[in-house]
């Protein structure tokens, strides 16, 4: 228990660590006034049975129980804020340091883990430790006080009915402990189905165009009803594990106060205890382990506490990508490759390329679907780390760089476009946070956007649905291209950043980037003929190797992929041609 509660504040940050503490600082004075009541029941007894002092003795008792009422009170209020403030603080702050621990981890680990699974940590598990943790934890730790406080009291008053108390209080967390125990593996099947959940719902509602294009209600339907009934289960058998021993401890308590009761008819019998003392110990014995159960029972949820800060804690364990990086200003754009290679989950992806991408010029990557063009560019970006070799901008290791900094130096289009949840004019100052609304203009003018941008009722202050929601394909990319020029870096990555566009707005796009584009390093990977047929030089890249190198009319001249490729296309220009 004590475990799982030293985790918990350490996981909160020193802060709110600092605040959890000082709520149990008060929860001790608490614990005392809650004490307290002993001695207001004994002078309440001495009044009773001494006539003469009697109005001593009652007002002395209306005094300790106010005192102790006002300090009770207050000290609740405090602790109350205290801790509502430190369990919300806590889950805030995870959730940002989680967010931006994210940033810097490899592509790897988003391909090997669903969204679903992420989401879960930031949403689910923090929710957990904002929420329930707090004050699952409080609850313990102020049951453990008061309860503590008050067989100190007792003891004070007569020894041998404290040592009982004291016994009693064992054989409780000996059976609380069997609880945990017990619990440790339902808590973990709990988070585990809770994850699940939550990916299974986002799968469903990012997938539900094709599940109603494939008919596919009933399949997905029955995968989030598994999930969701595999939740029920699991917390209704979890409940199941956890009432016997909330029994057991129940009655510990009731048999430990009915002990001293007996007790103390035995002391007061054979004459070892007055009858004040006999009556006020029997009284305590029903208040002695009120607070004691209540904490018991919430202590049952400290394993699932315990799984998820271990499920906060294993992401931020992983290593970083910009662990030793620094903010570096490259002299020149170069982009070289020496020998680079990388495997993803045991598959070799890119085998020992080099290339040498001089700046303010344009590469070409081409070749089969799934050969590595995307791979190498991720890699040039440092979206990942090379497992062989060297990839560098200006002469520098793109390790030796911070990730912002690196980050500085490129501008990305890629054919799937995400725009948030925000306005138009908000998304394209992504690439610029500081660009004014005529910047912002510009840009989406360059990038062919604007027009339709205008017509729309808000227009730039229009808010589009998330991931772009209310927009065609075209549309996004052309807001995607408009944000890349607005941020204005050295190096551009087009990912086929035509796909989407429609054939009527194709060309003025191609004009837009090639403005764009003048004294900038370009790396575009491209399908379409036109894209690449004035690149500076044309890499061909098969089987994660570079198979072919060189210009348009280089490649032309010799017989493989490239050539294949061109004629292909040209190939089906004329089918089309024939057929208008």
């Amino acid at each position: 228990m004590f475990e799982i509660l030293a985790k918990f504040f350490k996981f909160s940050g020193e802060e709110n660590s600092k605040k959890f503490k000082l709520s149990i600082g008060i929860g001790l004075v608490e614990a005392l006034a809650s004490a307290m009541k002993i001695p207001a029941i004994m002078y309440i007894l001495m009044g009773l049975i001494e006539e003469k002092s009697m109005e001593k003795y009652i007002f002395g008792s209306l005094v300790i129980m106010i005192i102790a009422i006002v300090i009770d009170v207050v000290c609740k209020r405090i602790s109350s804020v205290l801790q509502t403030e430190g369990g919300y603080n806590a889950s805030a702050f995870m959730r940002i340091k989680i967010a931006e621990h994210l940033r810097y981890l490899p592509m790897g680990y988003f391909n090997s883990n669903s969204i679903g699974e992420i989401s879960s940590v930031t949403t689910n598990t923090m929710e957990v430790l904002g929420d329930v943790a707090s004050r699952v934890v409080m609850l313990t730790m102020q049951g453990i006080l008061e309860t503590t406080m008050i067989i100190c009291m007792i003891l004070i008053f007569d020894v041998r009915i404290g040592l009982i108390s004291v016994v009693g209080v064992i054989v409780f967390f000996i059976i609380n402990s069997m609880m945990q125990k017990a619990g440790k593996k339902d808590s973990e099947q709990k988070v585990q189905c809770d994850t699940q959940l939550v990916s299974q719902i986002m799968e469903y509602v990012q997938g539900i165009s094709e599940v109603k294009s494939y008919n596919l209600l009933g399949k997905q339907a029955k995968r989030l009803n598994d999930a969701n009934d595999a939740c029920a289960k699991i917390n209704t058998k979890m409940e199941l594990v956890f009432v016997p021993y909330h029994f057991l401890q129940g009655i510990v308590t009731k048999i430990t106060g009915t002990i001293i009761i007996i007790c103390c008819a035995a002391f007061y019998i054979n004459g070892t205890m007055n009858s004040v003392y006999a009556i006020g110990m029997s009284i305590s014995a029903f208040i002695l382990y009120s607070s004691l159960e209540t904490a018991g029972n919430y202590s049952s949820l400290l394993h699932v506490v315990s799984v998820c800060v271990d499920k906060a804690n294993d992401i931020l364990a992983l290593n970083t990508m910009d662990i030793d990086g620094k903010k570096i200003e490259p002299k020149s754009h170069d982009i070289q490759l020496d020998h680079v290679s990388f495997s993803y989950e045991k598959r070799k992806i890119i085998d020992d390329v080099s290339l040498s991408i001089p700046e303010k010029t344009t590469t070409a990557i081409v070749g089969p679907s799934g050969g590595g063009k995307s791979t190498l560019c991720n890699l040039i970006a440092r979206f990942w780390d090379v497992d062989e070799g060297e990839v560098s901008l200006g002469g520098i290791n793109v390790k030796d760089y911070s990730m912002n900094s690196l980050m500085n130096n490129f501008s990305f289009v890629f054919q799937r476009v995400y725009l948030f949840e925000d306005t138009i004019e908000n998304n394209i100052k992504f690439g610029n946070p500081e660009a004014t609304h005529e910047q912002v203009v510009e840009a989406a003018k360059k990038a062919c956007c604007h027009e339709f941008i205008s017509q729309l009722p808000d227009g730039y202050n229009t808010v589009i649905g998330e991931g772009g929601a209310t927009l065609s394909g075209g549309e996004k990319q052309r807001i995607s291209i408009a944000r890349a020029i607005m941020k204005d870096a050295p190096i551009i990555i087009l990912d086929e950043a035509t796909a989407n566009v429609d054939p009527e707005n194709e060309k003025e796009l191609i004009e837009a980037i090639d403005a764009l584009t003048k004294e900038k390093t370009i790396i575009m990977i491209a399908h379409r003929l036109k894209t690449v047929r004035n690149a500076d030089q044309i890499v061909v890249i098969d089987k994660g190797s570079i198979v072919q190198q060189g210009t348009h009319n280089q490649l032309m001249k010799q017989e493989g992929i490239y050539k294949r490729f061109v004629d292909s296309r040209e190939q089906a220009v004329s089918w089309k041609l024939a057929n208008v």
